[in-house]
């Protein structure tokens, strides 16, 4: 039973909410700003909140057609019996409820305008699938992910320590978001057939595969010029070491061009491969600002 909500968590997925957590603490701890209980509760929301996000999909997408049996990527949990949907929804409604909690406590140290980000980004969370006109029905949910999977969480997670606003810190966030959008690429690509004849535009969809190729190829290689562009815009002595977080580029290169030979089954091992240069990235870019 356990293994089975393992499974609809996406683990692979969970690096996208972890990542920019890691960054922003870091980055707080440099500035000497660093704080167990805020770093905590970032942490907690930001993965709450992504388990909730992959819960509400996989009860959506069963009941909106998207996930049938057809399906190439990994086993979704609703769909294929091992969890029934009225446990999925609770467990949903329990996951964004920890959020809020999550929110509502670091809010304490923030400020109410950590209250509003928790809430929109639990209505973003149920939207993100919800509906014909969803984000992931209509194709937005790509900046979306880049915008909260990157420069939000990171610039959150510095704030909520230091209760400081720092730009470069937004900066900072482009990484993590461009990744994680590369997961989402792949996903689409992967999917591509089955979405389209469930109704769901993603931009792979409305736009065809060379498109999406293009996209992760961008999300990749933007990427890696983000470390190179954080040190660039840093005030006073220079510290290049968080440029070496640009060597994802290497065997990121290597996912590219796999991305682009294969088509269907043959990018499942992408997925994998993509959290594997998220994981690459958030080592060295904290490193990097370790030195």
């Amino acid at each position: 039973m356990l293994v089975n909500w393992i499974l609809a968590s996406r683990p692979k997925t969970l690096l996208a909410a972890l990542s920019p957590v890691a960054i922003g603490t870091t980055l707080a701890a440099q500035s000497g700003g660093f704080h167990l209980l805020g770093m905590l509760g970032a942490l907690l929301a930001a993965v709450s909140v992504q388990i909730g996000t992959n819960f509400c999909n996989d009860y959506c997408d069963f009941f909106q057609g998207a996930d049938t049996d057809a399906r190439k990527g990994p086993t979704r949990a609703v769909q294929s019996g091992l969890i029934s949907p009225r446990a999925m929804l609770i467990a949903t409604i329990f996951m964004f409820t920890c959020t809020a909690l999550f929110a509502s406590l670091v809010s304490l140290r923030a400020g109410w305008p950590f209250l509003v980000l928790g809430a929109i980004s639990i209505l973003f969370g149920v939207l993100y699938t919800a509906g014909r006109f969803s984000l992931a029905y209509t194709g937005l949910a790509d900046p979306f992910v880049l915008l909260f999977f990157g420069p939000v969480a990171v610039a959150g997670t510095y704030y909520i320590q230091t209760l400081v606003f720092d730009w470069l810190t937004v900066v900072a966030g482009l990484g993590p978001g461009l990744l994680a959008s590369g997961l989402l690429v792949v996903n689409n690509l992967r999917d591509i057939d089955e979405d389209r004849e469930a109704e769901k535009r993603t931009l792979a969809v409305r736009f065809g595969q060379t498109f999406g190729r293009f996209q992760y190829t961008i999300c990749i290689v933007g990427s890696a010029l983000v470390p190179i562009a954080f040190v660039v815009f840093q005030a006073g002595p220079l510290n290049w070491g968080p440029a070496v977080a640009s060597l994802v580029i290497i065997p990121g290169l290597a996912v590219v061009l796999k991305v682009w030979r294969n088509h269907g089954t043959g990018l499942r091992p992408c997925l994998g491969m993509t959290a594997g240069l998220l994981l690459v990235f958030t080592v060295l870019f904290c490193l990097g600002l370790s030195r």
